[in-house]
């Protein structure tokens, strides 16, 4: 079981990153609205748009990766 999701997580990086990252946020988000008197609707678009944000935050933070990659495979210009 654990050889299945390790290799899961290796092969998506940013897949797993989106679910834990959404897991973190919803949990918060629970907590903190447990007393604030939503409507089951309402709870609801909360979560859906804390996994929308959550997916958007990893996509950001994954854009140093995409820049230090592509630095990497470009060859140094010297003068």
């Amino acid at each position: 079981m654990w050889v299945t999701i390790r290799g899961f997580v290796e092969r998506h990086p940013r897949l797993t990153a989106w679910i834990a990252l959404a897991i973190g946020m919803v949990a918060i988000l629970l907590w903190s609205a447990r007393d604030v008197g939503l409507t089951p609707s309402q709870m609801l678009a909360l979560v859906v748009a804390t996994i929308i944000l959550a997916g958007l935050c990893v996509w950001i933070i994954s854009w140093e990766d995409e820049e230090e990659e592509t630095s990497e495979t470009q060859p140094s210009k010297k003068a």
